[in-house]
C-alpha cells in the first residue's frame, strides 16, 4: 500500500503516481490530485488573492501533470517543486494578463463575523497584509507567499521561481523591504505583527 493512504508520501510514492499517470491510469491521478491540490491551491490563493482564481490554477496545473507526465522526470524538488513552479509560472502570467485588462484594485472583502476585539483586530492585521502582499510587483509576491506562506526555504523557493540563490535572496530582500514600507504607510506598528522594533 502506499504511503499517501496513510497520510504520508515521499519521492518515490510521486514517481510511482506519475508514471501511472503516463499509462493513463486515472486512480494514480486521483490519488495525486488528493495528495497535491491542497498545497497548489494554498500557494495559487496567497498570490492571487482569489479562491476561484486559485482552482483555476490548481486545476490547470494538473492538466499539465496529465498531459506531460510522460516527460516528467524527479529531479530538484521532486514532484512538488516541479508543481510549485507550474503553479508560481501560472499565478504571475494570471496577474500579468489582469493588469493589462484592467487597472482596477483589488476588491475590498467584508467580514461580517461578530467577534471579540482581539479577533477583529487580528482580522484588521490579516487583511492588511493580504493587501500589502498582493500590491508587491509579481515576482516580489511570489518570493513572500513561496517563503512565508508555503514556507519553503530559499533553495527550494529560488527554484519554483528558477532562480539563483543569491538572486533570489536579493529579491526577498526587496519584497520585505516594500512589504514593510506598505504596512508602515498603512498605520501597522512592526509590534503590531510581531516584528518588536
Amino acid at each position: 500500500m502506499l504511503a499517501s493512504a496513510q497520510g504520508g508520501s515521499s519521492p518515490t510514492d510521486d514517481a510511482w503516481l506519475v508514471a501511472a499517470i503516463a499509462r493513463g491510469d486515472a486512480t494514480a491521478f486521483r490519488q495525486l490530485v488528493d495528495r497535491r491540490a491542497p498545497m497548489l491551491h494554498r500557494l495559487a490563493y496567497h498570490m492571487l488573492g482569489d479562491r476561484s482564481e486559485a482552482e483555476d490554477v490548481t486545476q490547470e496545473c494538473f492538466l499539465r501533470l496529465w498531459d506531460h507526465a510522460a516527460g516528467w522526470r524527479p529531479q530538484g524538488g521532486g514532484l512538488p517543486g516541479w508543481l510549485r513552479r507550474v503553479a508560481t509560472n501560472l499565478c504571475l502570467d494570471r496577474l500579468r494578463r489582469s493588469r493589462r485588462m484592467s487597472s482596477d484594485a483589488v476588491p475590498e472583502r467584508s467580514d461580517d463575523r461578530p467577534g471579540a476585539d482581539a479577533v477583529l483586530d487580528a482580522d484588521r492585521l490579516a487583511r492588511l497584509a493580504q493587501r500589502a502582499v498582493l500590491a508587491l510587483p509579481d515576482r516580489q509576491r511570489a518570493a513572500i507567499v513561496l517563503t512565508y506562506y508555503e514556507e519553503l526555504g530559499n533553495i527550494a523557493a529560488a527554484e519554483a521561481l528558477q532562480m539563483n540563490i543569491k538572486a533570489f535572496e536579493s529579491l526577498l530582500f526587496r519584497a520585505r523591504a516594500a512589504l514593510r514600507e506598505r504596512l508602515r504607510t498603512a498605520g501597522v506598528r512592526p509590534q503590531d505583527v510581531g516584528g518588536g522594533k
